[in-house]
C-alpha cells in the first residue's frame, strides 16, 4: 500500500502545487518524481539516472513535433487561413445552420490552433453569424467551444495527443484512426447540446464586427485549400506510415515501402505540414522567420509544452524503474478498470488543475508502465488508451481552465451560465467519449 499512497501523495501535490500556489507544472512534476522516488526508497544514483533518461527520452521523441505543429498553428493562425478554413465550412454547411458550422468549424481549427486563441480568433465571425441568423450567442459560442475542446485533446498532430502517444509509445495512425469516429460521436452531442439546451439562455450577439470587415479579412486570407493543405497532409502521411507497416505489407518491402515509412514517420510528416505552412502568408517576409516573429513565438509556446512533456516522462520514468508499476499492475489486473483507468486519471488531474495537456502528459506517464497489466501492451491497446486519456482531457472546463473564462468574458455568459453550458456540457461529452472508447476495447481487443 505504501507505493500507492506515496502515487496519491505526488499526484496530489501536482494538483494543489499548481492549482493553489500556482507552482509551474514543470516544477511541480519533477517535484512529484522526487518525492515518489524517494518516498518509495529507490537508491538515489538509480533516481537521478532515471530523471534523466524520462526527461531526455520523452523530449527526443516528441520535441520537434510538437514545435513543427505549434509553427502550422501560428502560421495558420496569422495568415488567416483559419478564417479562411472558416468561411468554407459555412459555405458547405449553410450560413443558416450557424451552430452545426460553429462546431464543425471549431472542430477543424483546434487541429492546429489552440482552444484559447481559436476562440478568439473566430469569436467576431461567430457574433455576426448569430445575428444574422437571429439566434442566441450562446447557442453558437457553446457549439464552437465544445467544438475546439474536442479534436484539441482527440487530434493529433495537437501537441495533447503527440505528446501522450510518444510517452506511452502508441502509433499515431492508429491513434488518429480511433480517435476521428469517436470525436465525431462527441461533436454531434456538442451541437445537440448548444442547440437543445444553450439555446434555452438568450444573450444578443451585438457584433463587433461587419460583413464588410469579414470581407476584408477574407481579401487577404489565403484561399481554404491552401489552409487546409498544412493540416491534412501530415495526418495523411502519418497514416500512411501505420498503412505500410501492416504486417501485410501493403506496400511491399522495396522503394515504395521505405519511402511511405519515411514521409510518414510524425517528425517528417509534420515539418512538411510546416514547410506547406510557410505558403500561407500573402507575403513572406523574413522578420516572420526571426526570434521576434512568428516562428519565434511559435518556439516560445512549444517550449512550454516540451518542458512539461519532459517533465511528465521523467515522472512516468521514476514510477517504471521503481518496481511500483509492476507490483500496482499486478494488483489492477483484477479490478477490471481497463480503459476506465486512463480515463479517470487524466479527467481527475484536468478537473483539478484546469490544462488539458497537463492532465494528459501526467495521465500518460502515470499510465505508461501500467499498460501490460491493464492488458493494453499492444499497438491497438497503446492507441486506445491515449484516445482513452484525451477523452478525460476535456473533462470538466471551469474556473481554473483559461478556456473557460476566455469563452464566458467573450460571450458575455455569467460564471452560473459557464458552469451549466461548458463545464456540464465538456463532462457529458468527455464520459460520452470514454465510454465509446470503452466499448471499442471490447469489441476490438
Amino acid at each position: 500500500m505504501l507505493p500507492l499512497i506515496l502515487l496519491l501523495l505526488a499526484v496530489a501535490f501536482i494538483v494543489v502545487a499548481t492549482t493553489r500556489f500556482g507552482l509551474h507544472p514543470f516544477l511541480a512534476l519533477l517535484a512529484a518524481a522526487f518525492i515518489f522516488g524517494l518516498g518509495s526508497g529507490m537508491p538515489l544514483p538509480e533516481l537521478v539516472a532515471s530523471l534523466k533518461e524520462g526527461f531526455g527520452g520523452t523530449i527526443g521523441n516528441v520535441g520537434i513535433i510538437i514545435i513543427a505543429g505549434t509553427i502550422i498553428g501560428i502560421f495558420l493562425e496569422r495568415s488567416g487561413g483559419a478564417y479562411a478554413i472558416a468561411e468554407a465550412i459555412l459555405k458547405r454547411i449553410g450560413h443558416h445552420r450557424v451552430p452545426a458550422s460553429m462546431s464543425v468549424i471549431g472542430y477543424v481549427t483546434s487541429v492546429p490552433v489552440f482552444g484559447d486563441s481559436g476562440f478568439v480568433i473566430l469569436a467576431p465571425l461567430n457574433r455576426a453569424l448569430t445575428r444574422r441568423a437571429g439566434l442566441s450567442l450562446a447557442t453558437t459560442a457553446t457549439a464552437l467551444s465544445l467544438g475546439l475542446m474536442v479534436a484539441h485533446t482527440l487530434i493529433p498532430p495537437t501537441p495533447g495527443p503527440i505528446a501522450t502517444a510518444q510517452v506511452l509509445a502508441a502509433d499515431l495512425g492508429l491513434v488518429a484512426a480511433v480517435a476521428v469516429p469517436v470525436s465525431l460521436v462527441v461533436l454531434a452531442f456538442s451541437w445537440w447540446w448548444a442547440t437543445r439546451v444553450a439555446s434555452r439562455l438568450h444573450i444578443d450577439p451585438a457584433p463587433d464586427i461587419s460583413e464588410d470587415d469579414i470581407a476584408r479579412r477574407l481579401a487577404q486570407a489565403p484561399s481554404a485549400a491552401r489552409a487546409f493543405v498544412p493540416v491534412l497532409a501530415p495526418l495523411v502521411l502519418i497514416m500512411l506510415g501505420s498503412v505500410s507497416r501492416l504486417p501485410s505489407r501493403p506496400f511491399g518491402e522495396g522503394v515504395a515501402a521505405s519511402l511511405a515509412q519515411f514521409i510518414g514517420d510524425p517528425v517528417v510528416a509534420l515539418l512538411l505540414g510546416m514547410l506547406m505552412a510557410f505558403t500561407l502568408p500573402r507575403k513572406l517576409d523574413r522578420q516572420m522567420f526571426a526570434q521576434s516573429g512568428w516562428v519565434g513565438s511559435a518556439i516560445l509556446a512549444a517550449a512550454i509544452i516540451i518542458l512539461i512533456t519532459g517533465a511528465g516522462g521523467a515522472f512516468g520514468r521514476v514510477l517504471q524503474n521503481s518496481g511500483f508499476a509492476q507490483a500496482l499492475g499486478d494488483a489492477m489486473s483484477s479490478w477490471g478498470l481497463g480503459l476506465w483507468l486512463p480515463f479517470a486519471i487524466s479527467a481527475a488531474i484536468r478537473a483539478a488543475q484546469g490544462s488539458a495537456t497537463v492532465a494528459m502528459i501526467t495521465a500518460a506517464g502515470i499510465v505508461a508502465p501500467l499498460l501490460p497489466a491493464l492488458g493494453l501492451d499492444s499497438d491497438l491497446g497503446r492507441a486506445l488508451a491515449v484516445v482513452a486519456i484525451g477523452s478525460g482531457g476535456f473533462f470538466a472546463s471551469h474556473a481554473n481552465d483559461s478556456f473557460f473564462w476566455v469563452v464566458t468574458q467573450m460571450s458575455g455568459m455569467t460564471p452560473g451560465d459557464g458552469y451549466r453550458l461548458l463545464t456540464l456540457g465538456s463532462s457529458l461529452m468527455a464520459v460520452l467519449s470514454g465510454a465509446l472508447v470503452w466499448v471499442a476495447g471490447l469489441l476490438l481487443l
